[in-house]
This record gives structure tokens, C-alpha cells and sequence, in this order.
């Protein structure tokens, strides 16, 4: 699928463990069975078992009227747009049920955290936040605990048996917006305690509930590799990757004294992706760093997928 709005390089794919850094030559596992061209497009996510594609968009015209659009992907890959109620603004995440892939969750900056039917396309609940929301996730140990996280830092818990308010509100180190959360496998993690990894610009941290320690704590094994722009978490292996680019410092003299250079857009930087992996409830295993372009602008989205024969690929 290319979407026009987004104009990004094409995905980069590359093997886990110790060949992490080194790219596929030709295809892979992959093979090419169609291209889609999307206009306005932001977001998407997937539900394989019922063939459905699910994105965010951004219609042209006055306005710029904020849709879901729901495509099969087969053949003729029909394609639906579904109206979102007024005041949802801009979508900034998106996540279909891995439990039933009927229900959809989406955080957007107009300050809601909703669910969608895509059997009836409507919205069947949404929660008011104090703040525009990045980033959201499904539970994967609970499908009815639902998670969001705001701009302004902090993290908000919802039981969708219950409408009215979140079961936890807690603030986070900084007030740095979290673009980024993945609920993480209970595998590792106390019976009734859950655990949300997340991604700021400063790094990664780890968030439990239901125990006795409900702040959140730096993943220091990532070290300082500058921004934190992508988290991509594959719950299968428990594999966790990190994408970075340059912090850029000025001395105070610097600041005022230089002339400030107007920045070549989507020309890329040379930035980094950290591969860890789980060690237990509240440990982690740095194993590899590697060299990499990467968005100089944007915020982009990465996978890991754990492909039969393959082992884990990470996507950017």
C-alpha cells in the first residue's frame, strides 16, 4: 500500500539476533501481490484472520474531515469509509483486537480514547481524556482492559465493563508526550499484575499495575542513543526494538550567534535500532545495536513479525 500524504522511503526488513543490521536481498518471505494507491492515509493495522485492512485517513478538501476506511484484501479489495463522531480530530493511534478482530481502538488528539464495531461501523465507546492521546493498546492478558497514553506524559488505564471513569491514572517521569505502548505477555510478570512498555522521546519505560510499585521506570539498557522515535514489541518471543535518532544540543552561545539552516526534509538521518529482549518481570538483555536511516521528521511505526522458517523480522 503507498499512500500519497505520507511520501515515506519504502520499509526496510531485517533479521533478528545476530544478523540484525544486515537487509534481505530481493524479497525474502515476501512476495508482491498488489499495490494500493491511498490518498490521505496516516495509519493502519491488520486483522489476518478476517482479510480486512483497516487505516486512518485524511480526506482533501476544507477541512481535512478526519475517516476510518475499512478494505478487504482480496480481490476486488472493496474498500468502505466510516464517519467518526464530531470532535475526534486527527488519529494518532490505532489497534484491532488481537482477541476479536470486530472491535478496533484508537486514540485520537480530540481528547478521546474510543472503540469501533467494524460489524456495524460504529463507535460503541469512548472515554473522555484530560489530555489529546498518542498512543493507545489492547491488554494482552485482559480483552476487556484497554490503555491510553496522552501527550502530556501520563498513562490511563480503562476496564470497558466500566464506562465512567479509568481504574488508574498515573503520571509519568516527564511530561514528554508518549508516542508509543505495548501491553507485554504475562509469561514473565506476577499473577494480577499487568505491564505496559512504552516510548517518549527520552526512552523506553516500563509501567505495572496491580502490584505494589505503579511507577514508571527507565529502560536503562538502551543507553544514550538520542530520540527515541519507534518501540516495536513482538509478544511471541518477547523481542523489543528501539529506534533512535541524533539528539541535537546548541551551546547557549551557538544559539543565539548562528544562523539557523532550513533543514532538508525526508532526506533521513543516520540513526540507530536497539534490540533487547525480555529477562524477566522487570529486566532486560541488550543484544545487538546497528546503524540506520532514519526519519528525520516524523515519528515512524515499526513490527517485528515472527515468521514460520524465518524466525523474527523487525520492519521500520
Amino acid at each position: 500500500m503507498w499512500s500519497r500524504t505520507m511520501g515515506y522511503a519504502p520499509s526496510i526488513v531485517q533479521p533478528l539476533g545476530n544478523n540484525l543490521g544486515s537487509e534481505f536481498n530481493g524479497q525474502g518471505p515476501f512476495v508482491l501481490q498488489k499495490e494500493v494507491r491511498v490518498d490521505g492515509a496516516r495509519l493502519f493495522d491488520v486483522d489476518a484472520s478476517s482479510k480486512i485492512l483497516l487505516m486512518t485517513r485524511r480526506l482533501q478538501g476544507l477541512g481535512g474531515t478526519h475517516v476510518l476506511t475499512k478494505m478487504s484484501l482480496v480481490a476486488p479489495y472493496e474498500r468502505q469509509d466510516i464517519s467518526l463522531p464530531s470532535g475526534t480530530k486527527a488519529v494518532r493511534d490505532l489497534r484491532i483486537c488481537p482477541s476479536n478482530g470486530s472491535l478496533v481502538l484508537f486514540a485520537s488528539l480530540g481528547k478521546k480514547l474510543s472503540v469501533l464495531c467494524t460489524e456495524s461501523n460504529n463507535v460503541i465507546l469512548a472515554y473522555d481524556l484530560p489530555a489529546a492521546a498518542w498512543s493507545c493498546s489492547w491488554d494482552l492478558n485482559s480483552s476487556h482492559q484497554i490503555y491510553a497514553a496522552l501527550q502530556n506524559g501520563s498513562l490511563l488505564v480503562f476496564d470497558m465493563c466500566q464506562t465512567g471513569r479509568p481504574l488508574e491514572s498515573v503520571n509519568g517521569l516527564t511530561s514528554n508526550p508518549v508516542h508509543t505502548i505495548h501491553s507485554l505477555h504475562n509469561s514473565a510478570i506476577p499473577s494480577g499484575v499487568t505491564t505496559i512498555l512504552s516510548a517518549s522521546s527520552v526512552g523506553i519505560r516500563q509501567w505495572s499495575f496491580g502490584g505494589s510499585e505503579e511507577r514508571p521506570f527507565l529502560v536503562s539498557e538502551t543507553g544514550n542513543q538520542g530520540v527515541c522515535i519507534s518501540l516495536a514489541y513482538c509478544s511471541s518471543s518477547d523481542d523489543i526494538v528501539a529506534s533512535y535518532r541524533p539528539r541535537i544540543d546548541f551551546p547557549n552561545e551557538m544559539a543565539f550567534s548562528q544562523p539557523l539552516l532550513t533543514p532538508v526534509i525526508g532526506q533521513g538521518v543516520q540513526g540507530s535500532h536497539v534490540h533487547l529482549k525480555r529477562a524477566g518481570s522487570n529486566c532486560y538483555q541488550k543484544l545487538g545495536v546497528t546503524c540506520a536511516n532514519v526519519n528525520d521528521v516524523w515519528l515512524p511505526r515499526s513490527t517485528i513479525m515472527n515468521i514460520e522458517n524465518h524466525g523474527c523480522l523487525f520492519a521500520s
